[in-house]
Order: structure tokens, then sequence, then C-alpha cells
């Protein structure tokens, strides 16, 4: 067997071997900048507009926030933030990085849904935000019917309003959201997948003793001179005014309310009228409810999860009974 000698060394092999190796090291360098936690940083700063409220978001200081933000524009070598007054603005190569995070976000959610799948089947905890209307009229049929269909399957659930349920749901504190359409982010936000759930009709709320209680048939118009009842501000104010200028008239608010029965309770006593959503079921004595076949008002109901993550059996299955429970007659 020939012995080895040192004076036998290829050294333009040990050049190229070296070459390579560097390139393959500067290589994974390049890969490791783009940090998941990090850049998940940087995209609630867009959401939210200002460290603090990142901080807050994600359970972390604003100094470590302000650190976070600060090492990634060193790892990828562009600045990311501007200040904007007393807020800060993400530049345009931020813009850029974040467009492209988003497919990994998206990637990765699908990831952790088949290797789920992979692990554990059809077993698992789904937390859902809901507000308050959709619990009893959607969420509490979709759990029992899950029950029976997948006992596997957990589902907790937490009232919120909108606004509350896609904080959470962008944080990972919750899996899926109930929301109005009205109050979903875009449809065209990358964050989210939406599912369209139902078209809530909205019923017409007049006192027992009001002239056209039990009339044949009502319009919105009918009722184009009346105190209207319904919040100062927020998405119902914004339902009522909405359905009552597609019927022609800009509506008087007599009185404001945000609860169902406060407004009815003054509708009961000859105080004005509201539209209230079928889907809330709520009743009262001396109160007419009044479909309006004519005019058909509706609300728009909807469920998100972050994008990729439908792919989970756990979630399919609850956004499969949620569509289901939708779908029941009662649930309208």
């Amino acid at each position: 067997m020939a012995e080895y000698d040192s004076s036998d060394r290829d050294d333009s092999h040990e050049s190229y071997e070296s070459y390579e190796s560097y390139d393959r090291r500067d290589r994974y360098d390049r890969y490791d900048r783009w940090d998941i936690k990090k850049l998940r940083i940087l995209r609630t700063l867009r959401e939210y507009g200002t460290v603090t409220a990142t901080a807050e978001a994600l359970v972390l200081t604003p100094s470590a926030v302000s650190q976070q933000l600060t090492n990634l524009a060193k790892q990828l070598g562009v600045p990311l933030l501007e200040a904007s007054g007393r807020r800060v603005r993400l530049t345009g190569a931020a813009e850029l990085v974040l467009r492209h995070a988003e497919a990994v976000f998206e990637q990765l959610e699908r990831a952790d849904a088949e290797l789920t799948a992979y692990v554990q089947g059809e077993v698992g905890e789904v937390r859902v935000g809901a507000f308050s209307t959709a619990v009893p009229a959607l969420v509490v049929p979709a759990v029992r019917a899950l029950g029976e269909a997948h006992p596997g399957i957990t589902v907790q659930v937490r009232e919120a309003e909108a606004a509350q349920a896609y904080e959470l749901l962008g944080a990972g504190s919750v899996d899926l959201a109930l929301s109005l359409a009205a109050q979903a982010p875009s449809a065209a936000d990358p964050r989210f997948t939406r599912v369209p759930l139902l078209a809530d009709p909205l019923d017409l709320a007049l006192p027992r003793a009001h002239p056209l209680a039990s009339a044949p048939a009502v319009r919105l118009a009918d009722f184009a001179a009346e105190p209207w009842i319904f919040g100062g501000s927020g998405p119902w104010s914004e339902i009522t005014r909405a359905a009552c200028e597609a019927a022609g008239f800009s509506p008087h608010q007599g009185h404001s309310a945000a609860g169902w029965t406060a407004i009815l309770a003054m509708v009961e006593a000859g105080m004005g009228v509201a539209l209230v959503p079928r889907m809330a079921s709520v009743r009262r004595d001396g109160v007419v409810m009044r479909e309006l076949a004519a005019d058909r008002p509706h609300r728009h109901v909807v469920a998100a999860v972050r994008r990729g993550s439908e792919d989970a059996p756990a979630v399919r299955h609850v956004l499969e009974a949620l569509r289901d429970a939708a779908a029941r007659p009662a649930a309208v």
C-alpha cells in the first residue's frame, strides 16, 4: 500500500474545497438572516403602527421590540423603519421583505398543520374567538355536532368582538375568528383566509301598539320619519345607516344604545324602532318583529383563520361544523 506523502497534496484541489466550503457557509448565513421571530415582530409593527402597541400585542417590552428590529435591519442590510411624527413607518425595503415573508408564514402554517395531522390525526384543540350573538347561534351548535362526529376535537371559546378577535388570531392566541364581514380584514389581507358563513337577515322591531305592527307588509321607507334606536358608533350604527340609506332616507337617531336588552326595552316603550339581526334571537312581549321582505337588509358573517392553517384536520372540521350550523334554519 502506498503511503501518503504531503508533497503529493493537490493544492488546487484544496483551494477548490475551501472555496466551496466558504460558499456553502455564506449561503447558510444568508438563510439565517431571515429570522422568523424578528419578521413576525416587523409584521406586527406594520399592523399596530407603534413599538409600544406591538410590544403589548406580543407580550414583549418596547426595548426588546426595538432591539429585535434593529438586529433584523442589520441582518438584512437594509433600513426597515423611518420616523413619521410620533409613530414609525415601514420603509419600501421593509414592505418588500414582508411581501415575501407572508408566503413563508403561510407555508409554515401549512407545515405545522400537516405535522400536527401526522402526529395527532384528527385530534386536537381549536381556540375560537367569536362575537356575542354568534356564540349561541353558530358556535354552540357546531361544538355540539363536533362532539358527536369528532370526539377527539375540543373547542375552547372566547367571546371577543371583531377587533380583539383578529388581534388574537394574528398573535396566535386563537385559531379561528368569527366576525361580521364589515369588521373583518380585507379578503386581500395575506395573513388570513376568510370563509363566508351566512347572510343574517335584519328584522324591524316595532312596539306592539304601532299602527304598522300588524300591516300585511312593511318597508323601511315606511319608517323614515320615526326615531331610530342604534349605537352611537361602530358596526351596528354603520349597518343601520347603510340599510336605511339604501331604502332612500337617512335615519334620525332618537336614542343610542348598544345592548339588545336596552334597545328592545325602548322599542317596547314606544320610544322608537330598530333593526335587529335575526341571529340574535332576542324577543320581548311588547315588541313585534317584522320581516322586511321588500328591502331584505342583512349582515354578512365570516370566519377567518391564519392562512395555511385551514389544512389542519381539527381546524378544517370546526370550519365544516360552523358552515353546517350556519346552513340550518335556526341560525337565521
